[in-house]
């Protein structure tokens, strides 16, 4: 039997990268789009869960990125 750890790996690396403030954040406090500022408000983060939503859908769905271990 063997484990598909693409959807797991997948979605670690997202939320990593799309953390409202960690690398960018869309919209930001000042301006549209600000890096790095490790700040994040509420229209942030559902920005920023829309954009996982639709990058997690196409790697997984539309890609069949899948990584199986043993």
């Amino acid at each position: 039997m063997t484990l598909n750890w693409g959807p797991v790996l997948m979605s670690v690396v997202f939320f990593i990268v799309l953390t409202p403030g960690v690398l960018f954040q869309l919209p930001g406090k000042t301006r549209v789009v600000e890096f790095g500022g490790f700040q994040t408000s509420g229209a942030a983060i559902v920005i920023h869960t829309l954009i996982f939503f639709a990058c997690i859908t196409v790697s997984l769905i539309a890609l069949h990125i899948h990584i199986y271990a043993a």
